[in-house]
């Protein structure tokens, strides 16, 4: 017996075997868990369905959350083939690429309202749309980053939309309270994703990170999944409304001066 035997999950957002959601899509996997996976276009269809293959998945459906049509179709879907299900991964964003780069006094009115619909808004719309077919004992998990708390060079608009995303958490924990399904988010630290290659000076970030992190080192797929297995397991039964960070410990450190 696993720790999500007889549990059923939704993971939107895997892009690739790189994709913090594919470390995720393994460690439910390997507790037990029944998967199903969305995909929005047909360039990520061709990759996320060998990726659920090798984890005995032939649940893979579309879902482009910036349209409530497809999000509806979707909720359809598990409700004809699973009736209910217990666990959602939300682990999509986007921005424009030019809206992360100069300064983010730049930004436009349509870059902001993408990244705000996408990345945040997709989120309420979803779990809106699946309320109903989420069990009691539930869990909703989404994925953030610490640039939603400081400024953090070369992610402008998405460091707002994820301060967003993170009170919109706080929000759902509360309506979705009564109900006993549990909403929470892992803000990691950078992970090398597709979603991270439109990062301007990605690369260095990496570098330097390991070396201010307490731990010493970057993060992996492994250590956000076993984290997200935590929070959607009966082991987090009381744990809500929160951020849980996967950063290595980077976050509590100030400033490091050579001795």
């Amino acid at each position: 017996m696993g720790l999500l035997t007889g549990k059923r999950a939704l993971i939107m957002g895997l892009a690739n075997d790189n994709s913090i959601a594919w470390g995720i899509s393994k460690a439910f996997h390997a507790e037990g868990a029944e998967l199903c996976f969305t995909y929005v276009n047909e360039a990520i269809e061709k990759r996320v369905r060998p990726l659920a293959a090798s984890l005995g998945c032939d649940f893979v459906i579309p879902c482009n959350v910036d349209s409530d049509a497809d999000i509806d179709q979707m909720a359809a879907s598990i409700k004809e083939r699973w009736g209910t299900f217990d666990i959602l991964i939300h682990a999509i964003g986007y921005a424009k690429k030019e809206e992360l780069n100069g300064e983010y006094l730049n930004v436009t009115r349509e870059g902001f309202q993408i990244a705000m619909n996408t990345s945040v808004y997709s989120l309420t719309a979803v779990v809106k749309a699946t309320r109903s077919l989420l069990n009691s004992g539930g869990s909703v998990l989404t994925l953030t980053y610490h640039g939603s708390q400081q400024v953090a060079q070369n992610y402008n608009v998405m460091g707002v939309a994820k301060a967003a995303l993170e009170a919109s958490v706080r929000y759902l924990a509360s309506d979705l309270g009564p109900s006993n399904i549990r909403v929470n988010a892992i803000s990691a630290g950078p992970i090398r994703t597709l979603a991270a290659s439109g990062i301007a000076g990605f690369k260095d970030l990496l570098k330097s990170f390991a070396g201010v992190a307490p731990l010493r080192r970057n993060v992996t797929q492994d250590d956000v999944g076993n984290t997200a297995l935590f929070l959607c397991s009966h082991l987090a039964s009381a744990t809500t409304g929160e951020i849980i960070y996967v950063d290595a410990g980077f976050r509590t450190v100030s400033i490091t001066i050579d001795s």
